[in-house]
């Protein structure tokens, strides 16, 4: 079934504009034009895709469908462009990478610097999301990779294991809990804890882990990025959990200490995932080759 870009172009932005009229002009076609696109569309698909109301439309469940697709395909021609044009400035292919922050501050790094090396022609974009939003930017074609942790989200995302990485306590130098070398989740739980932002992977497991507890998270503060975390820390303003590896770093910058955080829990795998299909396309898969050994994938 064919469908033209100017019709799913109108659907758009009727669905942005909550009007037909508004929509019609917006994509400069006359409403009686624009009414029939939408109408013959509608006959096609043998669905509704808006209710008329008094002050305009709303899209209906196969609308809001129609639409998201319609964003995916606009996110691909925009993928499409950007890559072909880019083959008259030498570069051959691009890899778009979304990825959790602590895997970024944790262990991607010296993996991107061994494909880039390898493979100078093709462009890397790197996006930070929380994992859940990871697996959903692979699944409907929005990145190419994913790299998060668990859990699991969608079926459609394929996924291998190829880091693992542990989960520290940051605390100011003259915090009660700062002589010590290691400390338990419930040690920390009764201080206010700084932490990432609602969705990370590290917030949602604490604020499962307090709820095991009968406990209630005490998440004072919540910022975007490690570094902000760290100074909090250091101000005397709460306890932190964050991945080992820059907490450790964060020592030598800040006046905090790192302390092992002994939870089961606090060790945890890193996941690369690609949109489940029978052949990657090249870029993708030598990038999974960076990453994981033939014989594993």
């Amino acid at each position: 079934m064919r469908h033209d870009l100017t019709t799913l172009n109108l659907v758009l932005a009727i669905e942005q504009t909550r009007s037909i009229t508004r929509g019609a002009a917006q994509e400069h076609l006359a409403l009686a034009a624009a009414s029939k696109r939408l109408s013959d569309l509608e006959s096609r698909l043998g669905v509704q895709l808006f209710e008329r109301r008094a002050r305009g439309v709303e899209p209906t469940e196969a609308g809001r469908a129609l639409v998201r697709h319609i964003r995916s395909l606009h996110a691909s021609l925009y993928a499409l462009e950007t890559e072909v044009m880019e083959f008259s400035r030498g570069i051959k292919g691009h890899l778009r990478i979304a990825s959790n922050t602590s895997a970024i501050a944790e262990c991607l790094p010296p993996y991107l610097v061994e494909f880039s090396q390898a493979h100078g022609q093709i462009r890397i974009s790197l996006e930070d999301l929380t994992s859940a939003e990871v697996q959903a930017a692979v699944a409907e074609g929005r990145a190419d990779v994913g790299i998060f942790t668990a859990p699991v989200l969608d079926n459609r995302v394929q996924t291998w294991t190829f880091a693992r990485g542990r989960l520290a306590a940051l605390v100011p130098l003259k915090h009660p809990l700062a002589h010590r070398e290691a400390v338990s989740f419930d040690d920390l739980l009764g201080y206010d804890l700084i932490g990432l932002h609602a969705g990370a992977s590290a917030q949602e497991l604490m604020r499962e882990q307090a709820a095991a507890r009968g406990q209630t998270l005490n998440a004072r503060l919540q910022v975007r990025g490690f570094d902000g975390i760290a100074q909090l820390v250091e101000s005397g303003l709460g306890v932190a959990v964050l991945p080992e590896h820059p907490a450790e770093r964060f020592t030598r910058v800040f006046g905090v200490r790192c302390l092992r955080l002994e939870e089961s829990w606090a060790e945890r795998d890193y996941y690369l995932g690609v949109l489940r299909q029978q052949r990657l396309p090249t870029v993708v898969q030598r990038f999974v080759d960076t990453l994981i050994p033939r014989e594993k994938q």
